[in-house]
């Protein structure tokens, strides 16, 4: 029996998503799927399973969930509140999920996009090869109370499990490369560019994320006469006031402001999660230094399963601590030694 994970509860912007669709832009679709690709791998570790099946992603919140079979969750990227059934569980774990328990996720403590896995993935149909929301072109649809959503019914038996997950939730730097018009800009503006203390603006989405300054705008020569043509994930854009936007995984395919960089997709992730608020800056970096960072990243998500360890919990968090075998090994009492 497969089951129903039912969403009791929820917050304003809850959405199944995976890793994304890959060779569409040509259509005019973006890659889409999980804002933090790395919580999806880091959940994936944790459970014992890939990292391309679909999870929740809780954008500031969570919900209530409740499973009608037992199964094992993950709880992974923002860190928020959470338990089963009024006993806490912990973040950047897996626990089990017992049929009929209630799972109660609160609001971020740290970062934005917070992910609930489960073992063998949903069973939710795939669109062009994925079966993520890409809301911004109108494929799937916001989560909503009274869902009811299917699993694949995998085995339950990696419960107790953590992760030490990558620091990635409270800003931090992110490295650009230049892009197509990052010649346009003067010298000055580039090195002023890098010396600025940026903050996450609140206006942000999966769209695109603005940059919060202080000082004069960025702007580059000829930049109102840029042709609108092709943009990707990670780009850059300076917008008419002079702030720089960065665009994420549902930015549209094409634009017309000037680019001053790109951020490297293994930095997308510190984006995303950026709070309103948070500190960033931007260094530049050359393209072999991009492809060396791309090789050891690459290598990093292949070992996250090696960084999985058995959760550590404190006995008065265990609601059914009776139930666990807290003693092996005994020898009787009464047995000649």
């Amino acid at each position: 029996m497969n089951g129903h994970l039912k969403i009791l509860s929820c917050g304003p912007a809850l959405s199944l998503q995976d890793l994304g669709r890959h060779g569409y832009l040509a259509y005019g679709l973006t890659r889409g799927g999980a804002a933090d690709i790395l919580a999806l791998h880091e959940g994936a570790a944790l459970l014992g399973q890939n990292p391309a099946l679909a999870a929740i992603e809780m954008t500031g919140m969570g919900g209530t969930f409740q499973s009608d079979v037992d199964t094992v969750i993950a709880l992974t990227g923002a860190e928020m509140t959470a338990d089963i059934d009024g006993a806490r569980v912990v973040w950047n774990a897996s626990h089990a999920l017992p049929a009929g328990a209630a799972l109660k996720i609160g609001g971020a403590q740290k970062g934005t996009y917070g992910y609930l896995s489960v073992a063998g993935g949903f069973d939710a149909p795939l669109n062009m090869g994925a079966r993520s929301s890409h809301l911004t072109a109108g494929v799937g649809a916001l989560l909503k109370a009274g869902d009811a959503l299917a699993l694949c019914g995998a085995a339950a038996d990696r419960a107790g499990y953590y992760i030490d997950p990558d620091p990635r939730l409270e800003g931090g730097e992110l490295r650009i490369m230049a892009s197509v018009q990052t010649e346009q800009f003067s010298d000055e503006t580039l090195e002023r560019f890098g010396q600025t203390a940026f903050e996450r603006d609140a206006r942000g989405n999966r769209q695109g994320v603005r940059m919060a300054y202080d000082g004069e705008g960025f702007f580059a020569q000829g930049g109102l006469s840029i042709v609108s043509e092709v943009i990707i994930e990670g780009d850059i854009q300076i917008t008419g006031d002079g702030a720089p936007y960065v665009l994420m995984c549902e930015c549209q395919t094409t634009g017309g402001y000037p680019r001053i960089g790109t951020v490297i997709a293994s930095d997308l992730p510190r984006v995303a999660q950026a709070a309103a608020g948070a500190p960033l800056r931007f260094r530049f970096i050359t393209a072999d230094q991009a492809r060396e960072i791309e090789r050891a990243t690459r290598a990093s998500l292949k070992a996250l399963p090696s960084k999985v360890a058995p959760l550590v919990r404190d006995p008065r968090d265990i609601a059914d601590l009776l139930g666990y075998q807290l003693v092996s090994g005994v020898i009787s009492a009464t047995a000649e030694t």
